[in-house]
């Protein structure tokens, strides 16, 4: 694409070819207009004018490439797919309105009645409910596996199955899943391999070199990185993808350019705000496991981990999320989070923030009780996603925390 500042200046455009991740996210999919502006910009419009009826026709017959409906075409928000496409080694990106309808357009799209899907059990506890009681609805069963048990994967596997999905690290017990031997047997078994790439990104982790077909973004979290806006991502070949923008196209969850802006001016900052994350979180980790009420502490980058060997392979950072068991229950567990004064308490994941939840009655609230038993979800458990604070000021009002839990042995409380 050639961008004219005037009839006598060029502005060519960029060869991005080779490049790391790190520049894609500053430059790849940036759309100049005329006016050669050098951020991004924004098309707040939902509709397009054309220049007459036959080129109206035109485009929406698709004989004609361009903009017809924000719904589904955008400029906006294809700078952002063609972004974080590039950041994914992908041929194509469709935008969501969240991570869940990313997760739900990919079903509708390749999914029908009587396939079936194998999910890990360790996945965002709202997946858990789309598959098990919505996508139900419409003849796609589901069965759900440990994710580290490759065992369970292999046996799970029916004629009809169309889909293997899965989280990795988990939510929230970081386990960390072997994408070369699923990839695998998603292979030999001639069924679609996809992963929600949420928790690392595409700077920690990038899925389709170990073999996956599909990758899912909750783009709220890390993308954004500050909160701001909900959004999804579709990344993957450009046959699958046309199925799930078909999707997207008729049933409309759609991101809005807005978003799309917020999120392409998030993924600049990415790399160096994930490289931020897992430092914080690994020096938290080691504080959290020295602690006398701490049981256990879910961290990929702690050497006690049983995936730490796999995760150093296949990721080049551990990411931000750390999980950790107090002594007690759920009233232990709300007593610790309560007595937090900097943190968030928020569900939310990504941020710049460091947030805190007890998943249990949270992001895995709406599980059976037999489904967080499996899942590892008990009462005592709670989630931080490390923001970039000082990590001595999260220890000061993680210290808070553990003084309450102190008293409580003592009967203090």
């Amino acid at each position: 694409m050639t961008n004219y500042r005037d009839q006598h200046v060029l502005i060519p455009e960029s060869d991005l070819e080779g490049m790391s991740v790190d520049t894609l996210a500053v430059r790849a999919g940036q759309i100049r207009t005329g006016e050669l502006e050098h951020s991004d910009a924004i098309f707040p419009t939902s509709s397009f004018v054309y220049a007459s009826a036959a080129q109206a026709a035109a485009r929406f017959g698709g004989e004609e490439p361009g903009n017809i409906y924000s719904r589904f075409t955008n400029p906006t928000v294809q700078a952002f797919e063609a972004r974080l496409a590039a950041m994914e080694g992908g041929e194509r990106c469709v935008a969501t309105s969240s991570g869940m309808s990313a997760i739900l357009a990919t079903c509708m799209a390749l999914l029908t009645s009587g396939d079936h899907v194998i999910c890990s059990r360790g996945v965002f506890g709202t997946t858990n409910v789309l598959f098990q009681k919505y996508l139900s609805r419409f003849g796609v069963d589901t069965s759900f596996v440990k994710l580290t048990d490759q065992d369970e994967w292999e046996a799970a596997v029916r004629p009809e199955t169309r889909m293997i999905f899965i989280e990795t690290p988990s939510n929230p017990l970081c386990e960390v899943a072997d994408m070369e031997k699923l990839a695998a047997l998603a292979r030999r078994s001639n069924v679609l391999f996809v992963v929600d790439n949420c928790f690392c990104t595409p700077v920690l982790q990038r899925p389709l070199e170990q073999g996956a077909d599909i990758i899912i973004h909750s783009a709220t979290k890390y993308l954004d990185g500050q909160g701001r806006c909900v959004g999804g991502a579709v990344v993957g070949p450009a046959k699958l993808m046309e199925e799930v923008y078909g999707f997207l196209r008729s049933a409309g969850p759609t991101m809005s350019p807005f978003n799309a802006w917020v999120f392409q001016k998030g993924l600049e900052t990415l790399p160096i705000r994930m490289r931020a994350h897992c430092d914080n979180a690994l020096e938290l980790a080691k504080w959290l496991q020295s602690q006398e009420t701490v049981e256990e502490v879910y961290y990929a980058g702690l050497a006690s981990h049983p995936q730490h060997e796999l995760a150093k392979k296949q990721q080049t950072g551990f990411g931000g999320v750390l999980s950790f068991r107090v002594k007690g229950g759920r009233k232990e567990a709300w007593a610790f989070i309560d007595a937090t004064r900097m943190i968030s308490i928020t569900a939310n994941l990504g941020d710049v923030k460091t947030t805190i939840t007890h998943p249990a009655t949270t992001t895995h609230g709406r599980l059976s009780d037999e489904d967080k038993e499996q899942a590892g979800i008990t009462e005592n458990l709670i989630r931080i996603s490390v923001g970039i604070e000082a990590v001595s000021d999260l220890r000061t009002d993680l210290q808070r925390g553990f003084e309450v839990l102190e008293n409580h042995r003592q009967g203090n409380v």
